[in-house]
């Protein structure tokens, strides 16, 4: 059973750095899953939940599948916003939606989502972690 958790938003800033760009100083395709999990990394973070603290646990959450739709190309130096929410969260899965946003204009250069497993350390799907639940409850009102 899947449920709608309260609406809880994480927004993290970045500056593109050359690395990040082609030769065109156009953003890799690619960059924008390493900025989806930069976010969800953050929005983890916020409700006091490190992953490196919920992989202590014994869980681990690999993508079962991500949808990225990309709007306007970011280039280097621009500044973006990343806004993550967490948009489902069931027994052993969670999903998270994203937008990634150029700052000065507020434009949605992206957007997309994430699913997510929870797994133990030998690869078995299993319960999310009460802690995770309690968090999300606690951080919703």
């Amino acid at each position: 059973m899947k449920n709608s958790p309260p609406q809880l938003t994480n927004r993290t800033s970045y500056r593109v750095i050359y690395g990040d760009t082609d030769q065109m100083g156009v953003v890799y395709y690619a960059n924008y899953l390493r900025w989806f999990e930069r976010g969800r990394s953050e929005f983890l973070r916020q409700l006091g939940l490190p992953y490196a603290t919920v992989e202590r646990q014994g869980v681990h959450f690999p993508v079962l599948e991500v949808i990225c739709s990309y709007k306007v190309s970011a280039r280097y130096d621009d500044v973006i916003d990343i806004v993550t929410e967490l948009a489902e969260l069931g027994r052993a899965s969670m999903t998270f939606r994203y937008r990634i946003l150029r700052a000065a204009d507020r434009l949605i250069l992206a957007h997309g989502t994430t699913k997510h497993a929870s797994i133990d350390g030998s690869g078995r799907i299993v319960r999310i972690p009460q802690n995770i639940f309690d968090a999300v409850r606690s951080a919703g009102g």
